[in-house]
């Protein structure tokens, strides 16, 4: 078969090769690149471009759901109290509710870190009109009669300062008393050393017989649980973790009405008192260094305004039963904050506040800082795989045009075996023409 011939076969070759294979797959490997590359500058400037406002609108969407969860979670522990008051007033009716109100919280087990179920009441009593408990359950468990104590004297109750007794006896039926929260106050230094702050939230309300007032029942909340709405939380991810890092400025927190922190992922700024029963007192611009240089270190908003005005601004608009956000400077460093009310309300939390808000904090400098370096890993992702993919799209054309040298040659000479040799004079080509001198 003439060269000529063998040319327009090959490149009739090349033509539907190219059509078919090449074209479309350099299509792909183009539409790929810019994929990705479109993609790595989409997520770098959303990285960048984190706290812009419909970022900071949805931080504070959180808050207002998390102060909502809480609402509700202490407004069923109201109505647990109640449900309780129609019980026996046995030891046995008492630990069967005791026990069977439970309630899973993260913590950790040999080193893991686990949900583990917990009781919601580990105290309950029953308490006569006096002020003598009749009843009372610890942890699941019956108190032996000769260790029960009269709680309308303070001293007796368990964190020696209690007066939920004489709280609860003013009431009406089917009102309750709620305590602020109690517990013992960790240290900064004890913190460090994996201690963490355990209290109780006091729900109490009256009972009443045919001759009327005869005494209060009451439990203890644990406020692990109410911790756990707030202490696994970083207001710019949707993934929970164990404990929040105060380091990075952005968590979850909360606080009462009064204004003191009651969770935070850093317990010494909890309230809490010492052993003798007096309360820890809060920072304040006289007392700050001091308290500091002894790791006490218990925040009230209302009262830092010394570090920022901006603080007791907060705390009085969530008092207030309003929810906002803030950007600020404090210590130097770009902060923003977003707070929602906790909308349960008694008689100890009145409106507008009710029982006080949640606070979802961030350090803009630093939050910015790691967007940045994301954003900068992403971006040098973004140009590898690109380079990538030109690799090995000019690999793939190389390889491709090489088969398709391989295949024309192969088809050329099938062709050309099935001529017979001298069929045709030198040079001469085989045409409608020859069949018409035919």
């Amino acid at each position: 078969m003439s060269n000529t011939k063998k040319d327009k076969q090959f490149f009739t070759v090349a033509r539907v090769f190219f059509l078919l294979i090449v074209i479309p797959l350099s299509l792909m490997a183009i539409l790929i690149a810019n994929g990705i590359f479109k993609l790595g500058v989409t997520v770098k400037e959303k990285a960048v471009t984190a706290l812009d406002p419909k970022s900071q609108e949805g931080i504070k969407i959180l808050a207002t759901n998390v102060a909502d969860e809480v609402a509700g979670f202490l407004m069923e522990r109201k109505k647990d109290l109640l449900i309780a008051t129609i019980l026996p007033q046995t030891e046995q009716s008492y630990k069967q509710f005791v026990n069977e109100n439970k309630k899973d919280i993260w913590t950790k087990a040999d080193g893991n870190i686990v949900k583990a179920s917990a009781l919601l009441y580990p105290e309950m009593s029953l308490v006569d009109k006096n002020g003598m408990e009749l009843i009372k359950i610890v942890n699941g468990e019956a108190v032996p009669k000769d260790k029960l104590v009269n709680v309308a004297n303070p001293a007796n109750t368990t964190y020696k300062i209690e007066d939920y007794f004489a709280k609860a006896k003013s009431l009406s039926k089917g009102e309750v008393y709620v305590s602020n929260v109690t517990g013992m106050y960790v240290s900064r230094a004890d913190f460090d050393k994996g201690k963490r702050f355990a209290g109780v939230i006091r729900f109490a309300t009256p009972v009443f017989d045919q001759s009327g007032f005869a005494g209060v029942l009451e439990f203890a909340l644990d406020v692990k649980h109410l911790a756990e709405f707030t202490d696994h939380i970083i207001p710019t991810q949707a993934e929970p973790v164990y404990e929040a890092d105060t380091a990075t400025g952005n968590y979850a927190y909360m606080v009462d009405n009064r204004g003191f922190v009651i969770s935070h992922p850093s317990d010494y700024h909890i309230a809490g008192q010492r052993e003798d029963g007096t309360q820890v007192p809060p920072l304040e611009e006289k007392t700050s260094g001091e308290l500091s240089k002894k790791g006490e270190e218990v925040l009230n908003l209302n009262l830092l305004g010394f570090m920022d005005p901006n603080l007791p601004q907060i705390a009085g608009e969530a008092a207030q039963g309003q929810s906002g956000m803030k950007i600020y400077k404090f210590g130097g460093r770009t902060k923003f904050v977003a707070y929602a009310p906790i909308k349960f309300t008694t008689k100890d939390y009145p409106l507008p506040g009710g029982f006080g808000w949640i606070g979802m904090g961030i350090d803009v400098d630093a939050y910015n800082a790691m967007a940045l370096k994301a954003a900068q890993t992403i971006e040098k992702e973004a140009k590898s795989w690109t380079s990538t993919i030109i690799l090995i799209m000019i690999v793939s054309m190389v390889l491709l045009f090489f088969i398709l040298y391989l295949l024309s040659r192969g088809i050329s000479r099938s062709i050309a075996s099935e001529v017979p040799a001298g069929s045709q004079g030198p040079g001469h080509y085989y045409s409608d023409e020859d069949e018409d001198d035919k």
